[in-house]
């Protein structure tokens, strides 16, 4: 339907609200998708979601870098993607690369 003016209604809203991140569970899965499309690696999980300060989202993606045998001397990473309101990715980096037999420190 078209308001005065030949504007459509709700056409900006709806997108919008569809385009945004619906909460903790939706961030992580868009950072993931995000992050597996730039780095072609096997993802192993989410470690962390947080809000970020800009209503975006700063989420923390476990990552399968180097595969071995035994599992145990595989090499792990972390990588810290942010995520604007709308589920954009704004930057990624690495910010730990471990072995998954390793302790936390």
């Amino acid at each position: 339907m078209t308001e005065p003016g030949g504007r459509r209604r709700g056409t900006t809203s709806t997108t919008t609200r569809e385009r945004a991140v619906r909460g903790a569970r939706d961030a992580a899965q868009r950072a993931a998708d995000a992050l597996s499309e730039l780095i072609r690696h096997r993802l192993e999980g989410v470690s962390a979601v947080c809000r970020s300060e800009d209503d975006g989202w700063v989420v923390n993606v476990d990552v399968l870098e180097v595969a071995r045998i035994p599992d145990t001397t595989s090499l792990l990473a972390t990588y810290e993607v942010e995520l604007d309101a709308a589920g954009d990715l704004l930057r990624y980096r690495r910010v730990a690369r471990y072995r998954r037999g390793a302790q936390d420190q």
